[in-house]
Order: structure tokens, then C-alpha cells, then sequence
């Protein structure tokens, strides 16, 4: 059995979930994690001298036990072998994905924690520009919700901030313009994990001969 870890990160309002859930649909035995399921309780998450409650840092999070869930999901992946049509009629073979399960974790810290960086097969970046995220970011209800000033004086900062340190130190990241339509990135994406699955049988292939 062999597991391919697919982490999808980036810029608050990217698109991670709904390039995620997409996947999943297209994808042979196919999980997701959300990184947002394991936020702090607000009354855990601290609150800066401006107001502001620090969400977007990795202290706000349960980053351990979100290790520990991604961990537990290696050893023993959930079958879930529905091929859907689409699968059906691209170059994936059923029956050379029987016994690779692929898990899509999503979320916007998702390489700045050391210990989750040793698990990716492959590692996905959404960007966006300052105006277009600040734009998408509007248009959505959060709980609790924005306060004035909350995306200048917190999101987006922390946001540059962790960026930058994952462009000094990580390599083998593809970074996705989030601009770009669903479908083109879906396209992109899934090409490159079907590749990562070609390489995964080849050297199943090769340890059994």
C-alpha cells in the first residue's frame, strides 16, 4: 500500500477548498484534511494591543494534533475506492490505484511547521495580489468576523510574512496564481499528481521485481 500526501496551502481566499473538493471528486481514494478544523477556541486565540485577534499565526492552531491526524490517516487510509466517471476516462489505470490512497490536506500554514514539512510527497502554493484577496476576503461572513482594519493590520502581513520565510527556505513548492480560472488550475494540478502517481507505480514496480 502506498500513500502520496498532497499539501494545497496559501493565501486566505485562494481557492484551496474548492481546488481541494474538486480534486477529490476526480481523484481514485481520495481524502481531505482542513487545516481549519483545528483552530483554537477564540477564547485560546490572542488578542494584540490594536484588538485584534491573532488567527492567522500558528499558535492559534492545534498544529500537533493536526500532525498526529495526518499521521494517523498514513497508517491506515480510509478505503474509499468510488471511481467516479472523469477518473474512469483519464490515464489513470483502477487497477494501478487500488493500493494508493492520496490524502489533500489544505490550509494557509501549512509549511512553516516543521514537523508536518517531512510528510509532503507534494506541496502547492495559492497566491493572490493584495487587492483581489482583500476583495474575495469582503465577500465572506467569518466567525468570529472581520474587525475594521483586521485585513491591513493582521491577514495580510502575517500572510507576506510567512510567504517570505517559505520562498527562503523550502524548495520543490508550485506556486499557483489564484487568479487564474478553477478549471486551468484544476487541470494543472491534477496533471502533476497523476505524474506523481506514474512514479509512485514505477517504483512499486521496481521494489517487487
Amino acid at each position: 500500500m502506498k500513500v502520496l500526501v498532497i499539501g494545497l496551502g496559501g493565501v486566505t481566499n485562494g481557492g484551496k477548498t474548492t481546488l481541494a473538493k474538486k480534486l477529490q471528486k476526480i481523484l481514485p481514494n481520495c481524502s481531505i484534511i482542513c487545516q481549519d478544523d483545528f483552530f483554537k477556541p477564540e477564547s485560546e486565540v490572542e488578542t494584540d494591543q490594536r484588538g485584534f485577534k491573532l488567527y492567522d499565526v500558528l499558535d492559534a492552531l492545534y498544529m500537533d494534533e493536526m500532525v498526529k491526524c495526518i499521521r494517523s490517516w498514513m497508517n491506515s487510509p480510509p478505503y474509499s475506492c468510488v471511481l467516479t466517471e472523469e477518473t474512469q476516462t483519464t490515464c489513470i489505470n483502477p487497477k494501478n490505484t487500488e493500493d494508493i490512497y492520496i490524502l489533500i490536506v489544505e490550509g494557509f500554514l501549512l509549511y512553516n511547521y516543521e514537523p508536518l514539512n517531512e510528510l509532503w510527497d507534494r506541496r502547492y502554493f495559492l497566491t493572490l495580489p493584495y487587492e483581489e484577496c482583500k476583495r474575495r476576503r469582503s465577500t465572506r461572513v467569518y466567525q468570529p468576523a472581520d474587525t475594521p482594519g483586521y485585513f491591513d493590520g493582521h491577514v495580510w502581513p502575517m500572510y507576506l510574512k510567512y510567504k517570505n520565510e517559505l520562498e527562503e527556505n523550502a524548495s520543490n513548492v508550485v506556486y499557483l496564481d489564484g487568479t487564474k480560472p478553477q478549471e486551468e488550475l484544476l487541470s494543472h494540478v491534477y496533471n502533476d499528481i497523476v505524474q506523481e502517481l506514474t512514479k509512485q507505480r514505477e517504483r512499486s514496480k521496481q521494489d517487487t521485481s
